[in-house]
């Protein structure tokens, strides 16, 4: 698989803009659209079929090269071997002995919203972070943007991978990119795209033309 540090686009599979296709279905989509990171994301939906649904989209994503990122749900990534499990600050913080405890540990991706929350998490061994919601975004109804300033922020003191997050559309990437993010997390603007897979590559152009510092 790509190392991550490789990784620029990172998409989801979220269970709130499927529009009646199935996860299988928009994760095989992603992948042809040369998607580097899967996040199956279903914040509705009981662990069980979150379970069912992560163990058809595996064998997708690893034919592919791609690893399936399980969002939330450490202990259900450790249990399916999931290459990546992204948590959020609170939920990273307030369940660290549960997570020693499981045989797997999948590489761990931390949620930030705040210089603060990115220098804390910078202690931990997150392989990557989220830096974001960017602009306000549905979903994450009631945050408001924490703007490009935290990107230009992130750029200059962020030392490991890190991803700008919500509400990236094809019209605003290049100002994120300007401000110093080489990747980005895109939900709605591919997922609500006529075509999956061409959104995918056109978000790839536009990261194609600022070159990947790995950090």
């Amino acid at each position: 698989m790509k190392p991550l540090t490789d990784c620029r686009l990172y998409a989801f599979v979220d269970s709130a803009y499927l529009h009646g296709r199935t996860p299988a279905d928009l994760t095989q989509q992603l992948c042809d659209g040369g998607a580097d990171l899967i996040q199956l994301r279903a914040k509705d939906w009981p662990e069980e079929k979150i379970r069912q649904t992560a163990e058809t989209l595996l064998p997708i994503t690893r034919a592919a090269g791609i690893h399936l990122v399980v969002n939330d749900h450490w202990q259900l990534a450790c249990d399916l071997g999931a290459e990546i499990c992204h948590l959020g600050q609170e939920d990273y913080f307030e369940s660290s002995e549960e997570r020693q405890a499981a045989s797997h540990q999948p590489t761990l991706g931390l949620s930030t919203h705040a210089p603060e929350q990115a220098i804390r998490a910078m202690a931990t061994n997150a392989a990557y972070l989220a830096i974001g919601p960017i602009f306000p975004t549905p979903t994450k109804l009631g945050r408001p943007g924490v703007t490009l300033d935290y990107v230009r922020w992130a750029a200059a003191n962020v030392v490991r991978p890190w991803f700008a997050i919500g509400g990236i559309t094809l019209e605003n990437v290049d100002s994120v990119l300007e401000a110093g993010a080489r990747r980005i997390c895109v939900v709605s603007a591919i997922l609500n795209a006529p075509d999956v897979a061409r959104a995918c590559q056109q978000f790839h152009k536009h990261l194609a033309s600022v070159p990947l510092q790995k950090s």
